[in-house]
């Protein structure tokens, strides 16, 4: 992209041609330049329920979690990969700032606004949605998906899982998977602050 809004394109050389073209394309300014993953947040579960709505009437199996997935870490990628395993869409409910900060995880929590964590999670190949909700239990969002699956970590006892009795009344199911020991937002931000000091 140069400064004027216009895109450098090389074509390879056609026949004939010993050489490669370069043109300018110009892109209109009304066009939208959000990157593909900015396509798989929403903002309120209100926006996403259209989706929902869409993915349960075309028969999908909706995998559902959610966290605030401050620090993406190797225990985040491979619970949200089994967690994907378990269905063909898998959506995930975000945290906002207000909502995380009123989990008292800390004073400086979240460590990466909403937009970020959202962007960071939408990359993600097999995260199919990314929903924020401000409440402090995503219930809200849970009765809105209705997910046949509901994911958390084996830190939960299924039972305790909220949502637990949406998904089960209808005929879903409530997974914990295993977490990969040793990681934690919480442990690599001590672990950055003991080696500050």
């Amino acid at each position: 992209m140069t400064n004027s809004g216009q895109i450098l394109v090389k074509t390879a050389p056609s026949a004939g041609l010993s050489s490669p073209k370069t043109s300018l394309h110009t892109v209109p300014q009304t066009a939208s330049l959000l990157p593909p993953t900015a396509a798989k947040i929403y903002p309120s579960s209100a926006a996403f329920a259209p989706v929902a709505a869409a993915w349960r009437a075309a028969g999908r199996r909706v995998v559902f979690t959610n966290g605030c997935f401050d620090l993406l870490h190797l225990g985040h990628v491979d619970y949200l990969e089994r967690a994907r395993a378990l269905g063909d869409a898998l959506v995930v409910g975000l945290n906002t700032d207000a909502s995380v900060r009123a989990q008292q995880k800390g004073p400086e929590r979240p460590l990466q606004d909403e937009t970020s964590r959202a962007r960071v999670l939408a990359a993600l190949g097999f995260v199919d949605a990314v929903v924020l909700f401000g409440e402090s239990m995503p219930r809200a969002l849970i009765e809105v998906v209705r997910p046949l699956v509901l994911v958390k970590g084996d830190d939960y006892a299924p039972e305790a899982i909220v949502g637990y009795d949406i998904v089960m009344a209808d005929g879903g199911q409530v997974v914990t998977v295993p977490l990969v020991a040793g990681y934690g937002t919480t442990r690599i931000v001590e672990k950055i602050k003991a080696s500050l000091t």
